[in-house]
């Protein structure tokens, strides 16, 4: 995967969550303890080794720090975690029955 893949995933959910608005750069680079960090400013970190991990991951790490965003804070409480848990349920690759 590229660097230019990755940020238009990062977009595509900006626009999903309804925070495109808010974030303002994003940006890619090795990172030594986190898989991606987010600023109240809208600054979006992620870091390069995700260009190497699964879509199903990089959508996981994309959304929490969106959602973040969205909420003003970096709390994982009750409204955070549910609505990590909608916008990532709805996005479930369908399983063949």
């Amino acid at each position: 995967m590229s660097r230019r893949l990755l940020v238009a995933e990062a977009h595509y959910w900006a626009r999903r969550i309804g925070v495109e608005n808010r974030l303002r750069q994003i940006h890619v680079r090795p990172m030594r303890r986190k898989w991606a960090s987010i600023s109240t400013r809208g600054r979006l970190t992620l870091n390069a080794d995700l260009l190497t991990e699964t879509a199903e991951f990089r959508r996981q790490v994309i959304v929490h720090e969106l959602v973040h965003l969205k909420l003003g804070h970096g709390k994982h409480n009750k409204l955070f975690r549910a609505l990590t848990k909608a916008y990532l349920s709805r996005h479930r690759p369908h399983r063949a029955e």
